[in-house]
C-alpha cells in the first residue's frame, strides 16, 4: 500500500482532532499525519501528538497559511487534507486504497462526498445531494469534503494559496483548468455546528453570499469579519 501524508488544519480543535484522528489509524500502509496549528491555547497540540501525529506551528493563521505550510512539510507522494472537525467512514481506507492502486490515478484529484452531521432535517439532505451534484459537475467541492492529491499535480497548479478564507474555492478553480476533480464515492461527515446555529436556508445563503463577494475581490478582512458574524 502507497504512503499516504494527511494535513490538518487546527485552531483550538482539542475536542474534535483525536476522533479523526482515530479515524486515520485504519490506513494499512506507511501514514505520515501533519497538524498545522494556528496558535491553539486549548491541548489540541498535546492530544495531535499523542496520537502520533507531528505538529507544526504555522507561521501565520488562516487555513490557506496552514495548509500550505503542512503540505510542504509532508513527504509522502499522496496528500489527504482534511479539516478538524470531520469523520471518516469505516470504509475510507478502502475507497482510498483503491484509487491509489489505479495507474491513472494521479491525473485526477479526488474528494469525498458531502455529509452534515445532523439527523431528520429535510432540508439539510436536500442541500447534501445539491452540493454532491455540484461538485461532480461543476467541479467544484468544498473544503470540507476533503482532498486527496498527487504531489506532482499539487505542485503544478501552485498548491495553496495564504489565504485566510477561500483557500479551498482558490484551490480548485485552478485545479479544475487542468484535472478532473472526482468523488471517492463515499461521504465524509462534517460537523452540524453551523448548521444547528441558523436555519439550512440562512446558512447556505451566507455561504453563498461569501462566495460571491469573494469573487468581486471583497478583502480578506472583510470576508472574516463576514464569516465570524
Amino acid at each position: 500500500m502507497a504512503g499516504l501524508s494527511v494535513v490538518i488544519p487546527t485552531l483550538e480543535e482539542a475536542s474534535r482532532v483525536p476522533l479523526l484522528l482515530a479515524d486515520l489509524q485504519r490506513w494499512p500502509g506507511e501514514l505520515e499525519v501533519i497538524v498545522s496549528d494556528a496558535g491553539s491555547r486549548d491541548q489540541t497540540r498535546a492530544v495531535a501528538q499523542l496520537a502520533g501525529a507531528t505538529v507544526l506551528d504555522s507561521p501565520n493563521a488562516g487555513r490557506g497559511h496552514q495548509l500550505r505550510w503542512g503540505v510542504g512539510h509532508s513527504f509522502h507522494a499522496w496528500v489527504l487534507v482534511l479539516h478538524a472537525d470531520s469523520r471518516l467512514p469505516d470504509t475510507w481506507h478502502h475507497k482510498v486504497g483503491a484509487i491509489l492502486n489505479r495507474p491513472e490515478a494521479h491525473l485526477s484529484a479526488w474528494c469525498f462526498d458531502f455529509k452534515v452531521e445532523v439527523e431528520g432535517r429535510p432540508l439539510l439532505w436536500l442541500l447534501e445531494r445539491m452540493v454532491n451534484l455540484r461538485s461532480r459537475w461543476l467541479q467544484r467541492p468544498y473544503g470540507d469534503q476533503g482532498l486527496l492529491i498527487q504531489r506532482q499535480l499539487y505542485e503544478r497548479v501552485g498548491g495553496y494559496r495564504p489565504l485566510a478564507l477561500m483557500e479551498d474555492l482558490d484551490l480548485v478553480e485552478r485545479l479544475s483548468q487542468v484535472a478532473p476533480l472526482r468523488s471517492l464515492n463515499c461521504a465524509l461527515l462534517t460537523s452540524g455546528e453551523r448548521w444547528q446555529k441558523r436555519s439550512v436556508l440562512v446558512q447556505a445563503w451566507r455561504n453563498a453570499r461569501l462566495r460571491w463577494l469573494w469573487r468581486q475581490g471583497r478583502s480578506t478582512e472583510q470576508l472574516l469579519r463576514l464569516y465570524r458574524r
